[in-house]
């Protein structure tokens, strides 16, 4: 079933990015947590036609989600984030601009950080499968959660976000079933080492989740170009051509031979 997000997307492709954002709405919903921030632009994508530009981090554990889009759309998704976020107990505050004034844009990097994302031509391994997120308050705890999911399921290691305050969240990639065995294992592990703050699982995450979440460089892809001869001329050169002798330069009972041979056929 097609998204509303992924409908959006297909409407604005031959347009400039900076033309698709004129006299559009800005939208931001502020977490204490980053699973909890990564959970309501997930929810925010998935409710309105709306395009995620990225997180926000001031330290101290604070990340805001950054969306743009129409204003009722903006309205729509910023409710349901303030919604997600709550349910999280981890909501902070929410915004909604209708018109940005332009200057808004140049010193906030708001329309240029989402055109970047969209014209990086990197892929991922692991992309299209599951998020897993554990969040815990102090690095061995979150080390010791890594470990107890990588070895509980199937799953894989993507990155680790550090937001301040001591939070640092691990990000596990996977099948749905695996991440949410993976995911039950790393809390117990962070519960016994330290202080876990929170988790998430995010089943199906949409292309602009999967742009603005971090990724470790080992599971980047780069499309390499295609190897081919430099120069076609030196391979031609280096094959023998067949040629005919030159019948005056041969002696001359041969060459009457070989004219009568001719003249026969």
């Amino acid at each position: 079933m097609e998204t509303s997000n992924q409908r959006s997307m297909k409407s604005i492709e031959g347009t400039s990015h900076r033309e698709t954002f004129q006299d559009t709405a800005l939208g931001l919903v502020s977490t204490r947590s980053f699973p909890a921030i990564v959970g309501t632009a997930d929810m925010m994508l998935k409710s309105a036609g709306v395009h995620l530009v990225g997180y926000e981090k001031i330290g101290g554990g604070y990340c805001t989600a950054i969306v743009r889009g129409g204003i009722a759309d903006v309205r729509l998704a910023v409710e349901s984030g303030v919604q997600t976020a709550e349910q999280f107990g981890q909501l902070v505050s929410s915004l909604v601009i209708p018109r940005p004034y332009p200057n808004l844009d140049i010193v906030l990097p708001i329309t240029t950080r989402f055109t970047k994302l969209m014209e990086e031509g990197n892929s991922s391994r692991l992309s299209n499968q599951a998020i897993g997120l554990v969040e815990t308050r102090g690095f061995p705890a979150m080390v010791g959660a890594c470990d107890a999911m990588l070895k509980a399921a199937d799953v894989h290691l993507a990155a680790y976000e550090k937001i301040g305050g001591g939070l640092c969240t691990a990000i596990i990639r996977g099948s749905v079933a695996n991440v949410a065995v993976a995911v039950e294992a790393g809390m117990f592990e962070a519960e016994r080492i330290g202080e876990l703050n929170a988790v998430m699982v995010i089943p199906r995450p949409l292309d602009e989740m999967e742009q603005t979440l971090p990724l470790a460089s080992c599971w980047i892809e780069t499309q390499q170009p295609l190897n081919l001869p430099v120069n076609i001329k030196e391979q031609v050169a280096e094959i023998e051509v067949l040629r005919l002798p030159d019948l005056t330069k041969l002696p001359t009972k041969i060459a009457e031979v070989v004219e009568e041979v001719w003249n026969d056929e």
